[in-house]
């Protein structure tokens, strides 16, 4: 009776395993997710890249998500340490969803994969390693230790303090506030440019002042040395450092093997050094953007470092996604129309293998 019970207990809780039957490539690769017959021959060929430098143009509506999350399930599939693979986006909730979706493709060992921001990595990398010391260059010049790192909001604060401390109410012009100055800081360490020459193009309504906004910044630095302050603009400055250093530059390259940034397009001069310091000329790193979606540029985002990738990277791969999945031909054509026009862009022709659509109807109107 009792192992009757028993018996009829395990059927009932018993777990249904499914085997998956495993697909065998065109290269005669055994694998376990089909990769030719869910991706279309441009993301299959981003997928399987595995050497060297790839750019991936990734139109808009062509899928460029679903390729970064496969190419991560195919790395890990093929047996790459999943600890060797970092893939660098915009946000972490990006960068989560991937690593999500890679997993639920494959399985638990894609949640080892190194993901986030750059300002996430960044302190990851400072938390293992240590701040600087006598062997690791600060970037301000010094050898202090920053043991607490400040948002965009307490670094304004910190800048609010340091300005009301130059009596800057008894200027007879119009003085930068704390948000306006943070951003010229901001603005000259990401893209590497000259304070003096970034006031000059992008708030020419303080260039008399421009020597004192210099004071007010130093001063607003030297705070932040004397009370172990670290701004986000310190992280990045502080791996770029890293990955220059001549010990710690190697450590980091042997483990990020495989490199992967999404919305290359969106990067400045500062984040596109550090991953060529991370990677090298000749690594395996695939960025992906299309530099027709580059709206950033007011936060110091530079679309000439998608434009420089081929040149950047020795013996760079080219890889065009232009099959849409979102949009109509008639539309596909109208946008291909317009950005065939603009200058300097990478080639592209999006396209759709769903042929019925609607014609674009062009109308004009004039206000009442």
């Amino acid at each position: 009776m009792k192992r009757d019970l028993a018996n009829r207990y395990y059927c009932i809780h018993m777990k249904k395993l499914v085997l998956k039957k495993a697909e065998v490539s065109s290269t005669g690769r055994v694998y376990r997710i089909p990769y030719e017959q869910v991706l279309n021959a441009a993301q299959l060929s981003a997928v399987m890249h595995t050497h060297g430098p790839a750019l991936v143009l990734a139109g808009a509506g062509t899928g460029k998500t679903r390729t970064l999350t496969y190419r991560v399930a195919r790395l890990v599939e093929d047996g790459v340490d999943p600890s060797s693979i970092l893939l660098l986006t915009f946000t972490r909730k990006a960068s989560a969803e991937m690593l999500r979706r890679a997993s639920s493709l494959l399985d638990g060992r894609c949640e080892r994969v190194g993901g986030g921001t750059f300002h996430s990595f960044a302190f990851s990398v400072l938390r293992r390693f240590g701040l600087p010391s006598a062997d690791v260059p600060s970037p301000h010049g010094d050898e202090h230790r920053p043991t607490t790192v400040i948002d965009q909001s307490d670094a304004q604060d910190v800048m609010n303090l340091v300005r009301g401390r130059f009596d800057v109410a008894k200027l007879k012009k119009r003085f930068p506030q704390k948000s306006t100055l943070h951003d010229m800081y901001s603005k000259s360490v990401n893209t590497g440019t000259p304070l003096a020459d970034v006031i000059l193009q992008h708030y020419s309504q303080f260039v008399d002042e421009t020597e004192k906004i210099g004071e007010v910044i130093r001063a607003y630095n030297d705070y932040k040395r004397a009370n172990g302050l670290f701004d986000y603009d310190d992280l990045l400055l502080y791996l770029l450092a890293m990955t220059k250093h001549e010990e710690i530059g190697p450590v980091l390259r042997g483990q990020y093997q495989f490199v992967m940034v999404d919305e290359y397009q969106d990067t400045n001069k500062l984040q596109h050094n550090i991953i060529m310091g991370l990677s090298g000329s000749r690594g395996n790193v695939m960025v992906v953007g299309d530099d027709a979606q580059s709206i950033y540029s007011f936060r110091g985002a530079d679309v000439k470092n998608i434009h420089s990738v081929p040149e950047a990277f020795e013996n760079c791969k080219v890889i065009r996604l232009e099959q849409n999945y979102r949009s109509t031909q008639p539309v596909l054509d109208v946008c291909n129309s317009v950005i065939r026009e603009a200058p300097n862009m990478f080639e592209k022709e999006l396209f759709i293998n769903i042929k019925r659509a609607t014609a674009i109807a062009v109308r004009n109107a004039t206000d009442p």
